[in-house]
Protein backbone atom coordinates (compact mmCIF):
# COMPACT_ATOMS: atom_id res chain seq x y z
CA UNK A 1 0.00 0.00 0.00
CA UNK A 2 2.78 1.98 0.41
CA UNK A 3 2.38 6.29 0.52
CA UNK A 4 -0.91 5.60 -1.34
CA UNK A 5 -3.46 6.62 0.88
CA UNK A 6 -1.27 9.36 1.91
CA UNK A 7 -1.40 10.79 -1.93
CA UNK A 8 -5.13 9.67 -1.87
CA UNK A 9 -5.38 12.22 1.60
CA UNK A 10 -3.49 14.93 -0.01
CA UNK A 11 -5.41 15.33 -2.93
CA UNK A 12 -8.40 15.86 -0.96
CA UNK A 13 -7.54 17.79 1.05
CA UNK A 14 -6.10 19.95 -1.76
CA UNK A 15 -9.33 20.39 -3.43
CA UNK A 16 -10.89 21.97 -0.71
CA UNK A 17 -7.65 24.29 0.29
CA UNK A 18 -8.23 25.29 -3.24
CA UNK A 19 -11.45 26.77 -2.75
CA UNK A 20 -10.33 29.04 0.34
CA UNK A 21 -9.48 32.46 -0.23
CA UNK A 22 -6.91 34.35 1.55
CA UNK A 23 -8.53 35.09 5.04
CA UNK A 24 -9.30 31.42 5.57
CA UNK A 25 -5.69 30.59 4.50
CA UNK A 26 -3.64 33.12 6.61
CA UNK A 27 -5.68 32.19 9.62
CA UNK A 28 -4.46 28.71 9.14
CA UNK A 29 -1.56 29.57 9.20
CA UNK A 30 -1.49 32.14 11.95
CA UNK A 31 -2.33 29.00 13.89
CA UNK A 32 0.41 26.91 12.27
CA UNK A 33 2.84 29.80 13.26
CA UNK A 34 1.27 29.94 16.93
CA UNK A 35 1.51 25.96 17.66
CA UNK A 36 5.20 26.18 16.15
CA UNK A 37 6.44 28.37 18.68
CA UNK A 38 4.37 26.66 21.91
CA UNK A 39 6.12 23.60 20.46
CA UNK A 40 9.63 25.17 20.42
CA UNK A 41 10.67 22.88 23.51
CA UNK A 42 9.51 19.75 21.85
CA UNK A 43 10.94 20.47 18.38
CA UNK A 44 14.58 22.16 20.13
CA UNK A 45 14.77 18.62 21.56
CA UNK A 46 14.04 16.23 18.47
CA UNK A 47 16.58 18.25 16.51
CA UNK A 48 19.05 18.17 19.42
CA UNK A 49 18.69 14.41 19.38
CA UNK A 50 19.40 14.51 15.28
CA UNK A 51 22.26 16.67 15.52
CA UNK A 52 23.78 14.50 18.40
CA UNK A 53 22.98 11.62 16.11
CA UNK A 54 24.36 12.99 12.87
CA UNK A 55 27.85 13.91 14.55
CA UNK A 56 28.41 10.21 16.11
CA UNK A 57 27.69 9.28 12.50
CA UNK A 58 30.62 11.48 11.88
CA UNK A 59 28.87 14.58 9.66
CA UNK A 60 31.00 17.61 9.00
CA UNK A 61 30.55 20.19 11.26
CA UNK A 62 29.39 22.24 8.16
CA UNK A 63 26.37 20.09 7.34
CA UNK A 64 25.51 19.29 10.95
CA UNK A 65 25.07 23.87 10.90
CA UNK A 66 22.51 22.64 8.13
CA UNK A 67 20.87 20.44 10.25
CA UNK A 68 20.63 22.27 13.60
CA UNK A 69 18.03 24.42 14.76
CA UNK A 70 18.19 26.74 17.93
CA UNK A 71 16.00 29.65 19.62
CA UNK A 72 17.01 31.92 16.35
CA UNK A 73 16.07 29.46 13.57
CA UNK A 74 12.47 28.90 15.05
CA UNK A 75 12.32 33.12 14.98
CA UNK A 76 13.50 33.35 11.69
CA UNK A 77 10.76 30.36 10.67
CA UNK A 78 8.25 32.28 12.10
CA UNK A 79 9.05 36.04 10.93
CA UNK A 80 9.00 33.89 7.73
CA UNK A 81 5.29 32.80 7.89
CA UNK A 82 4.75 36.66 8.93
CA UNK A 83 6.08 37.86 6.10
CA UNK A 84 4.25 35.35 3.98
CA UNK A 85 1.15 36.01 5.63
CA UNK A 86 1.63 39.37 4.28
CA UNK A 87 2.06 38.66 0.91
CA UNK A 88 -1.08 39.01 -1.21
CA UNK A 89 -2.85 35.75 -2.52
CA UNK A 90 -0.79 34.83 -6.00
CA UNK A 91 -4.48 32.72 -6.67
CA UNK A 92 -7.34 34.12 -8.69
CA UNK A 93 -4.99 36.43 -10.34
CA UNK A 94 -6.05 37.75 -13.86
CA UNK A 95 -3.08 37.83 -15.73
CA UNK A 96 -4.35 38.94 -19.21
CA UNK A 97 -7.60 38.84 -20.67
CA UNK A 98 -8.70 39.88 -24.26
CA UNK A 99 -11.06 39.50 -27.02
CA UNK A 100 -11.29 37.57 -30.25
CA UNK A 101 -12.57 38.75 -33.66
CA UNK A 102 -15.10 36.53 -33.36
CA UNK A 103 -15.94 38.09 -29.98
CA UNK A 104 -15.08 35.11 -26.95
CA UNK A 105 -13.60 36.87 -24.24
CA UNK A 106 -10.67 34.79 -22.73
CA UNK A 107 -9.02 35.41 -19.39
CA UNK A 108 -5.82 33.85 -18.07
CA UNK A 109 -6.18 33.12 -14.44
CA UNK A 110 -3.76 31.73 -11.84
CA UNK A 111 -4.41 28.54 -9.60
CA UNK A 112 -2.86 26.52 -7.08
CA UNK A 113 -0.54 24.14 -9.11
CA UNK A 114 -2.22 20.81 -6.80
CA UNK A 115 -0.21 18.41 -4.98
CA UNK A 116 2.98 19.36 -4.54
CA UNK A 117 6.22 17.02 -3.11
CA UNK A 118 9.99 18.42 -2.00
CA UNK A 119 12.52 16.19 -1.48
CA UNK A 120 15.34 17.38 0.97
CA UNK A 121 18.28 17.17 2.64
CA UNK A 122 19.02 18.11 6.42
CA UNK A 123 17.83 21.65 7.13
CA UNK A 124 14.11 20.50 8.76
CA UNK A 125 13.15 24.28 8.73
CA UNK A 126 12.62 23.80 5.16
CA UNK A 127 9.36 21.49 6.04
CA UNK A 128 8.08 24.52 7.66
CA UNK A 129 8.85 27.03 4.63
CA UNK A 130 7.77 24.39 2.33
CA UNK A 131 4.43 24.12 4.07
CA UNK A 132 4.06 27.47 4.80
CA UNK A 133 4.23 28.50 0.45
CA UNK A 134 2.14 25.81 -0.46
CA UNK A 135 -0.48 26.33 1.54
CA UNK A 136 -0.75 30.09 0.74
CA UNK A 137 -0.46 28.90 -2.75
CA UNK A 138 -3.54 26.73 -2.31
CA UNK A 139 -1.14 23.45 -2.92
CA UNK A 140 -1.16 20.88 -0.10
CA UNK A 141 2.65 19.04 0.04
CA UNK A 142 4.23 15.73 0.78
CA UNK A 143 7.09 16.46 3.11
CA UNK A 144 9.83 13.53 2.45
CA UNK A 145 13.25 15.04 4.49
CA UNK A 146 16.51 12.90 4.77
CA UNK A 147 16.56 10.58 7.68
CA UNK A 148 19.38 12.57 9.49
CA UNK A 149 16.34 15.18 10.24
CA UNK A 150 13.65 12.64 10.38
CA UNK A 151 12.81 13.89 14.48
CA UNK A 152 12.85 17.39 13.58
CA UNK A 153 10.41 17.19 10.23
CA UNK A 154 7.96 14.75 12.92
CA UNK A 155 8.13 17.62 15.22
CA UNK A 156 7.65 20.26 12.72
CA UNK A 157 5.24 18.19 10.82
CA UNK A 158 2.93 17.24 14.37
CA UNK A 159 3.38 21.32 15.67
CA UNK A 160 1.74 22.13 12.15
CA UNK A 161 -1.09 19.92 12.13
CA UNK A 162 -1.98 21.11 15.84
CA UNK A 163 -1.82 24.52 14.61
CA UNK A 164 -3.90 24.46 11.45
CA UNK A 165 -6.37 22.25 13.23
CA UNK A 166 -6.98 24.91 16.21
CA UNK A 167 -7.39 27.67 13.70
CA UNK A 168 -10.08 25.60 11.63
CA UNK A 169 -7.21 25.09 8.56
CA UNK A 170 -6.99 21.98 6.13
CA UNK A 171 -4.44 19.44 8.71
CA UNK A 172 -4.43 16.72 5.57
CA UNK A 173 -3.28 19.62 3.46
CA UNK A 174 0.51 18.42 5.05
CA UNK A 175 1.82 15.37 5.18
CA UNK A 176 5.51 13.42 6.06
CA UNK A 177 6.91 10.88 4.24
CA UNK A 178 8.69 9.55 7.51
CA UNK A 179 9.37 5.88 7.24
CA UNK A 180 12.75 6.39 6.15
CA UNK A 181 12.90 4.05 3.51
CA UNK A 182 14.51 4.91 0.70
CA UNK A 183 11.63 3.58 -1.53
CA UNK A 184 9.61 6.14 -0.39
CA UNK A 185 11.35 8.77 -3.31
CA UNK A 186 10.58 6.13 -5.69
CA UNK A 187 6.82 5.88 -4.87
CA UNK A 188 6.62 9.65 -5.00
CA UNK A 189 8.49 10.02 -8.74
CA UNK A 190 6.30 7.36 -9.58
CA UNK A 191 3.26 9.09 -8.51
CA UNK A 192 0.96 9.59 -11.10
CA UNK A 193 -2.72 11.60 -11.24
CA UNK A 194 -1.65 12.10 -7.57
CA UNK A 195 1.71 14.49 -7.53
CA UNK A 196 1.43 17.13 -9.79
CA UNK A 197 5.27 18.28 -9.16
CA UNK A 198 7.80 17.74 -7.68
CA UNK A 199 10.91 19.62 -6.04
CA UNK A 200 14.48 18.09 -5.22
CA UNK A 201 16.29 19.63 -2.69
CA UNK A 202 19.79 19.09 -1.88
CA UNK A 203 22.70 17.75 -3.20
CA UNK A 204 23.89 16.26 -6.90
CA UNK A 205 23.07 12.96 -6.41
CA UNK A 206 19.60 13.68 -4.88
CA UNK A 207 19.06 15.86 -7.63
CA UNK A 208 20.32 13.53 -10.77
CA UNK A 209 17.95 10.62 -9.15
CA UNK A 210 14.95 12.82 -9.22
CA UNK A 211 15.24 14.16 -12.91
CA UNK A 212 16.30 10.85 -14.15
CA UNK A 213 13.52 8.40 -12.75
CA UNK A 214 10.56 10.91 -12.28
CA UNK A 215 7.28 10.01 -13.92
CA UNK A 216 5.69 13.25 -12.82
CA UNK A 217 6.82 16.77 -13.23
CA UNK A 218 10.12 18.14 -11.56
CA UNK A 219 11.26 21.79 -10.61
CA UNK A 220 14.91 21.11 -10.57
CA UNK A 221 16.59 22.88 -7.77
CA UNK A 222 20.70 22.89 -8.32
CA UNK A 223 24.02 22.54 -6.65
CA UNK A 224 25.51 25.52 -6.28
CA UNK A 225 29.28 25.99 -7.44
CA UNK A 226 28.85 29.49 -7.38
CA UNK A 227 32.05 32.04 -8.03
CA UNK A 228 33.35 35.37 -7.26
CA UNK A 229 35.18 37.16 -9.88
CA UNK A 230 37.47 39.87 -8.41
CA UNK A 231 38.69 42.55 -10.94
CA UNK A 232 41.66 44.41 -10.95
CA UNK A 233 39.58 47.44 -10.56
CA UNK A 234 38.25 46.53 -6.61
CA UNK A 235 39.15 47.87 -3.59
CA UNK A 236 41.58 44.92 -1.61
CA UNK A 237 39.74 45.53 1.62
CA UNK A 238 35.91 45.75 0.23
CA UNK A 239 36.59 42.96 -1.54
CA UNK A 240 38.38 40.63 0.99
CA UNK A 241 35.02 41.41 3.06
CA UNK A 242 32.45 40.06 0.70
CA UNK A 243 34.34 36.95 0.06
CA UNK A 244 34.82 36.57 3.85
CA UNK A 245 30.93 36.39 4.07
CA UNK A 246 30.32 34.77 0.91
CA UNK A 247 32.65 31.63 2.33
CA UNK A 248 32.71 31.37 5.89
CA UNK A 249 28.91 32.69 7.54
CA UNK A 250 27.51 29.21 6.02
CA UNK A 251 29.37 27.21 4.23
CA UNK A 252 27.09 24.26 4.00
CA UNK A 253 24.33 26.10 2.24
CA UNK A 254 24.12 26.60 -1.81
CA UNK A 255 24.64 30.21 -2.33
CA UNK A 256 28.43 29.87 -0.73
CA UNK A 257 31.03 30.93 -2.78
CA UNK A 258 33.26 27.66 -3.79
CA UNK A 259 35.59 29.31 -6.64
CA UNK A 260 37.72 32.25 -5.98
CA UNK A 261 38.86 33.83 -9.75
CA UNK A 262 40.92 36.84 -9.10
CA UNK A 263 42.57 39.03 -12.15
CA UNK A 264 46.55 38.91 -11.86
CA UNK A 265 46.67 42.44 -11.16
CA UNK A 266 45.01 42.78 -8.25
CA UNK A 267 46.91 39.01 -6.71
CA UNK A 268 49.06 40.48 -4.79
CA UNK A 269 47.35 43.11 -3.44
CA UNK A 270 44.28 41.18 -2.76
CA UNK A 271 45.53 37.32 -1.29
CA UNK A 272 47.04 39.04 1.66
CA UNK A 273 44.53 40.78 2.69
CA UNK A 274 41.75 37.74 2.05
CA UNK A 275 44.70 35.30 4.01
CA UNK A 276 44.45 37.37 7.14
CA UNK A 277 41.12 37.48 7.19
CA UNK A 278 40.21 33.69 6.04
CA UNK A 279 43.16 32.09 7.98
CA UNK A 280 41.98 30.11 10.78
CA UNK A 281 38.61 29.54 9.51
CA UNK A 282 38.63 27.77 5.86
CA UNK A 283 41.59 26.78 3.57
CA UNK A 284 42.34 27.69 0.23
CA UNK A 285 43.15 25.15 -2.61
CA UNK A 286 44.88 27.61 -4.83
CA UNK A 287 46.55 27.79 -8.51
CA UNK A 288 50.47 28.74 -8.06
CA UNK A 289 50.25 32.13 -8.56
CA UNK A 290 47.37 32.64 -5.97
CA UNK A 291 49.68 30.36 -3.65
CA UNK A 292 52.68 32.23 -4.24
CA UNK A 293 50.77 35.71 -3.18
CA UNK A 294 48.85 34.31 -0.04
CA UNK A 295 52.05 32.13 1.74
CA UNK A 296 53.75 33.16 5.02
CA UNK A 297 50.55 34.21 6.69
CA UNK A 298 50.57 32.33 10.18
CA UNK A 299 47.41 29.35 10.81
CA UNK A 300 46.37 29.74 7.11
CA UNK A 301 46.07 26.37 5.45
CA UNK A 302 47.41 26.47 1.73
CA UNK A 303 46.88 23.42 -0.42
CA UNK A 304 47.65 23.18 -4.47
CA UNK A 305 44.48 23.11 -6.46
CA UNK A 306 43.80 19.98 -8.92
CA UNK A 307 41.43 20.50 -11.94
CA UNK A 308 38.34 18.88 -10.40
CA UNK A 309 38.40 21.62 -7.61
CA UNK A 310 36.86 23.72 -10.49
CA UNK A 311 33.70 21.88 -10.44
CA UNK A 312 33.81 20.80 -6.79
CA UNK A 313 30.84 22.18 -4.24
CA UNK A 314 32.51 21.97 -1.63
CA UNK A 315 29.73 22.73 1.23
CA UNK A 316 32.77 22.69 3.25
CA UNK A 317 35.61 25.74 4.71
CA UNK A 318 37.50 25.28 1.39
CA UNK A 319 37.90 27.74 -1.41
CA UNK A 320 39.21 27.38 -4.35
CA UNK A 321 41.64 29.99 -6.18
CA UNK A 322 41.70 30.28 -9.79
CA UNK A 323 43.96 33.54 -11.07
CA UNK A 324 42.87 35.08 -14.32
CA UNK A 325 44.11 37.48 -16.78
CA UNK A 326 40.67 39.31 -17.95
CA UNK A 327 36.64 39.60 -17.69
CA UNK A 328 36.72 36.78 -20.58
CA UNK A 329 38.66 34.37 -19.01
CA UNK A 330 36.81 34.69 -15.76
CA UNK A 331 33.43 34.46 -17.37
CA UNK A 332 34.42 31.88 -19.97
CA UNK A 333 35.51 29.80 -16.25
CA UNK A 334 32.13 30.54 -15.04
CA UNK A 335 30.00 29.70 -17.62
CA UNK A 336 31.89 26.14 -17.95
CA UNK A 337 32.22 25.34 -14.33
CA UNK A 338 28.89 27.26 -12.89
CA UNK A 339 25.85 25.75 -12.10
CA UNK A 340 23.92 28.38 -13.39
CA UNK A 341 23.51 28.81 -9.49
CA UNK A 342 24.73 32.77 -7.99
CA UNK A 343 27.95 34.54 -9.43
CA UNK A 344 28.99 37.60 -8.88
CA UNK A 345 31.65 40.51 -9.81
CA UNK A 346 33.92 42.65 -7.40
CA UNK A 347 34.68 45.92 -9.42
CA UNK A 348 34.50 49.44 -10.12
CA UNK A 349 34.08 49.34 -13.56
CA UNK A 350 30.94 50.16 -14.85
CA UNK A 351 31.11 48.89 -18.67
CA UNK A 352 32.67 45.04 -16.35
CA UNK A 353 30.14 45.22 -14.50
CA UNK A 354 27.34 45.29 -16.94
CA UNK A 355 29.55 42.64 -19.47
CA UNK A 356 29.08 39.73 -16.54
CA UNK A 357 25.80 40.62 -15.68
CA UNK A 358 25.12 39.72 -19.74
CA UNK A 359 27.06 37.36 -20.60
CA UNK A 360 26.73 34.92 -17.22
CA UNK A 361 24.44 32.31 -17.61
CA UNK A 362 23.26 32.26 -14.44
CA UNK A 363 19.75 32.69 -12.00
CA UNK A 364 21.03 34.95 -10.00
CA UNK A 365 23.87 37.43 -10.78
CA UNK A 366 25.57 39.76 -8.17
CA UNK A 367 27.51 42.87 -8.03
CA UNK A 368 29.92 44.45 -5.25
CA UNK A 369 27.46 41.59 -3.14
CA UNK A 370 27.83 38.46 -1.34
CA UNK A 371 26.51 35.47 -3.00
CA UNK A 372 24.55 35.00 0.19
CA UNK A 373 21.70 36.65 -0.77
CA UNK A 374 20.31 33.92 -2.95
CA UNK A 375 17.70 33.31 -0.83
CA UNK A 376 13.71 33.72 -0.72
CA UNK A 377 13.38 35.18 2.25
CA UNK A 378 16.54 37.92 1.57
CA UNK A 379 14.10 38.38 -1.69
CA UNK A 380 11.16 39.03 0.32
CA UNK A 381 9.57 35.58 -0.75
CA UNK A 382 9.48 34.89 3.54
CA UNK A 383 10.38 31.42 2.88
CA UNK A 384 11.35 29.49 -0.10
CA UNK A 385 11.02 26.04 -1.65
CA UNK A 386 14.34 26.13 -3.24
CA UNK A 387 16.90 28.09 -5.75
CA UNK A 388 16.02 26.43 -9.60
CA UNK A 389 18.46 26.41 -11.73
CA UNK A 390 16.55 25.49 -14.86
CA UNK A 391 14.79 28.15 -17.10
CA UNK A 392 11.23 27.43 -16.83
CA UNK A 393 8.82 29.31 -15.02
CA UNK A 394 10.39 29.25 -11.75
CA UNK A 395 13.89 30.25 -11.92
CA UNK A 396 16.08 31.59 -8.65
CA UNK A 397 14.79 31.46 -5.13
CA UNK A 398 11.08 29.78 -5.70
CA UNK A 399 8.32 31.81 -3.38
CA UNK A 400 4.94 31.54 -3.87
CA UNK A 401 4.87 31.88 -8.00
CA UNK A 402 6.51 28.69 -8.52
CA UNK A 403 3.69 26.68 -6.77
CA UNK A 404 0.79 28.43 -9.58
CA UNK A 405 -0.01 27.95 -12.88
CA UNK A 406 -2.44 29.20 -15.35
CA UNK A 407 -6.07 28.27 -16.67
CA UNK A 408 -7.91 30.04 -19.50
CA UNK A 409 -11.63 31.48 -18.61
CA UNK A 410 -13.14 31.57 -22.14
CA UNK A 411 -16.36 33.06 -22.39
CA UNK A 412 -18.71 32.97 -25.36
CA UNK A 413 -22.45 33.77 -26.21
CA UNK A 414 -23.61 30.76 -27.96
CA UNK A 415 -20.65 30.68 -29.70
CA UNK A 416 -19.59 27.44 -32.29
CA UNK A 417 -16.66 26.90 -34.50
CA UNK A 418 -17.17 26.50 -37.91
CA UNK A 419 -14.80 24.40 -40.41
CA UNK A 420 -12.95 27.02 -42.87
Amino acid sequence: MGLTPVFVSLKKAQEKLALQNRQEKDAALSGAAAAIDRNRRAILAANAADVARARSGGMTEALVDRLMLNGPRIDSILSGIETILGLEDPIGRVRGGWKTPNGLFIEQITVPMGVAAIIYESRPNVSADAFSLAYKAGCAILLRGSSAALESNRALTAAIKEGLEAAGGISGAVALADSGSRDEVDEILNARGYVDVVLPRGGRELIRRVVENARIPVIETGEGNCHIYVDETAEAETAAAIVENAKVQKPGACNAVETLLVHRKILSALMPVLGKRIAGQAELRCDPPAKAAAEGIPALVLKDAVEEDWDTEYLDYILGVKTVDSLDQAIDHINRHGTGHSEAILTNNHRAAEEFCRRVDAACVYVNASTRFTDGGEFGFGAELGISTQKFHARGPMGLEALTTIKYHIHGTGHIRNLS
